[in-house]
């Protein structure tokens, strides 16, 4: 029989860790955080990597939640720990790449405002033609946490938006465009450019890839000479 001295005891003493711990032991839990941390974002980028995979292969009809579980090594359950649903893992993918066109467009030369421009549309059609998934991931994708026009653009949250604005605004300041115009005349650049892209991938324009290239690069210039001719009038 316990005596009623051991029996207090036994009932205060303190619990062995980790519930009760020594500031000692502090850097031993931290190191352990850290490594969850690590392992949690190390299993969502292979997720994001699959995701790409998946998507750069065989599109939206391919973005299998089971598929990616599989080439990750997870079960589709644990897909959701990293994202909530299958339409988070597509707003993942359209901002992944809306940052790889802000990036192919921060490396394009500066040039003069109208040859600065010029360039971003030609950059806008090889991103098109030379990564489809990826132009098609960026623009051609529902989702909410893509960039929307004007408000978004004004607000400067694209970067590749907020240069050719700026650039836009230049020749306004120059009163080579009329003053009003920089944002209308983004939206119909964009317009006619993906309008243009959109239609030589559902095969409705004819001939091959050079001549759509010509009359691209033909359309594009022209509309921009004619917002031209009304800054001169």
């Amino acid at each position: 029989m316990y005596s009623l001295v051991a029996v207090s005891r036994l009932a205060y003493r303190p619990y062995p860790p980790p519930y009760h711990t020594s500031l000692a032991a502090a850097p031993v839990l931290q190191t352990a955080a850290i490594h969850v941390y690590s392992v949690y974002m190390e299993t969502r980028d292979r997720i994001v990597a699959a995701a790409r995979t998946a998507f750069d292969q065989k599109g939206l009809e391919g973005l299998s939640m089971r598929d990616i579980a599989k080439a990750v090594g997870v079960t589709p359950m644990a897909i959701y720990r990293h994202f909530e649903s299958k339409q988070s893992l597509i707003d993942m993918l359209v901002l992944d790449a809306l940052d790889e066109w802000s990036a192919v467009v921060a490396a394009i030369p500066p040039a003069p405002p109208l040859e600065w421009l010029r360039r971003i549309c030609a950059a806008h059609l090889d991103f098109a033609l030379i990564r489809p998934r990826r132009y098609e991931a960026a623009f051609l994708l529902h989702s909410e946490k893509a960039r929307r026009y004007p408000d978004d653009f004004v607000a400067g949250l694209s970067p590749a938006g907020q240069l050719q604005l700026g650039l836009l605004e230049e020749l306004a300041a120059q009163r080579r465009l009329p003053a009003h115009a920089p944002v209308e005349i983004l939206i119909a650049n964009v317009g006619l450019s993906q309008g243009l892209i959109t239609l030589y991938r559902a095969g409705r324009i004819a001939g091959g890839e050079p001549e759509f290239r010509d009359l691209y690069l033909r359309a594009t210039h022209r509309l921009m000479e004619a917002f031209l001719g009304e800054g001169r009038e």
